[in-house]
């Protein structure tokens, strides 16, 4: 990997990531983590962690769950790309809900610049997505990925009833999600709500405007069994 050719909003040391990966593996039916599970023979949240290795002076806080630590440290011990670049590496103790696990990892950053948020389990985002989060992030301060809806939409209501939505003014959320540093931490200073969703909805309630990036449908977040066959899918059409 050259590190060198690649992109490089800021100077070194003020870029960051939070790769969130608290996940359990009781959706995909599995005693083992979700993120711990094997996707063409290595564990997704390597996959992961590699991707954001590409940017050039990163510094990554992998944020898991304290009994995950042992394990994460033994995967992670065979594999060179993580081995080389493991000083651009920590982790932080995830929380009981992601809010906190994130609020956990912007703990650990003590300088000013860019942080991307994502999740541990969204192994297929590309570099180009990553690139250009951090670029609009330092322009306007945020940068979320996201997608069009394809399906129709119906809302609803307390009583059962249902009404369709203009998908075409919908899209779909997804990581990474980048900010300035300085604004998602003091959006984080705030007492957890039940309608954060995602770290977007927090720097919102704040007060800030959420820039729109383009993510790519492929960025899929593996959760189920049906996931696993489709991220297989995509990884084959890429060797």
């Amino acid at each position: 990997m050259n590190k060198k050719e690649q992109y490089s909003p800021l100077r070194a040391g003020s870029i960051y990531a939070i790769i969130v990966a608290g996940g359990s593996g009781s959706r995909m039916k599995s005693e083992i983590p979700k993120q711990f599970l094997l996707l063409n023979d290595k564990p997704i949240l390597i996959h992961t962690v590699e991707k954001f290795l590409q940017i050039p002076d990163i510094q990554i806080i992998v944020v898991l769950p304290k009994n995950d630590i042992e394990y994460w440290n033994e995967i992670s011990s065979s594999n060179e790309t993580i081995q080389k670049f493991k000083n651009c590496i920590k982790i932080a103790i995830g929380g009981a809900s992601r809010f906190q696990s994130v609020r956990n990892g912007l703990s650990t950053i003590k300088t000013d610049g860019l942080v991307a948020i994502h999740d541990g389990v969204r192994p297929l985002v590309n570099l180009e997505i990553i690139q250009n989060s951090y670029k609009v992030a330092a322009e306007k301060g945020t940068a979320v990925a996201s997608v069009w809806v394809k399906d129709s939409v119906r809302q609803f209501n307390e009583k059962g009833e249902s009404t369709a939505l203009d998908r075409t003014k919908l899209k779909l959320v997804q990581t990474p999600q980048t900010f300035q540093i300085n604004l998602i931490k003091k959006a984080f200073e705030v007492d957890e709500q039940a309608f954060f969703t995602d770290c977007a909805s927090v720097l919102e309630f704040s007060g800030e405007r959420i820039s729109l990036i383009d993510g790519a449908y492929e960025n899929i977040k593996i959760t189920t069994p049906e996931d696993m066959l489709v991220a297989e899918a995509f990884l084959q059409t890429h060797q």
